[in-house]
């Protein structure tokens, strides 16, 4: 499935229940584990979990199980790991402590990484 698509079905899983303050992350040029970060909150531990069961159950019927759930058993932060983009389910009070926004805004690129280190040179 082409990440556009991908993108869509999980924000749409996620919308189904009523995720709030829903963010997509391009990390492409940060990292080469994923491609994308899907964040959103939910409003109890258990809205979390439903939330990530959710995206899980839409991602498995369109023949793409996730490679890792990790956190789901009341806790206040779910990762659903599918491949290309990675999906953050959080409680409001664990989204802001950790502010994955801000931390992948913040992180220099690996060219930028390699240029300061001077791999890159003109």
């Amino acid at each position: 499935m082409h990440i556009d698509a991908l993108k869509t079905l999980v924000i749409d899983a996620l919308e189904d229940l009523k995720a709030q303050d829903i963010a997509v992350l391009d990390v492409s040029r940060l990292t080469s584990v994923t491609d994308l970060m899907v964040v959103a909150s939910g409003t109890s531990s258990r809205h979390v979990a439903a939330l990530a069961d959710n995206v899980v159950q839409a991602a498995k019927e369109q023949g793409i199980p996730p490679l890792g759930v990790e956190g789901d058993n009341g806790a206040d932060w779910v990762l659903v790991d599918l491949g290309n983009l990675v999906v953050h389910v959080m409680l409001p009070e664990t989204r802001q402590l950790y502010d994955l926004e801000r931390l992948w805004a913040d992180l220099p690129s690996e060219s930028e990484s390699r240029l300061e280190e001077g791999v890159y040179s003109s």
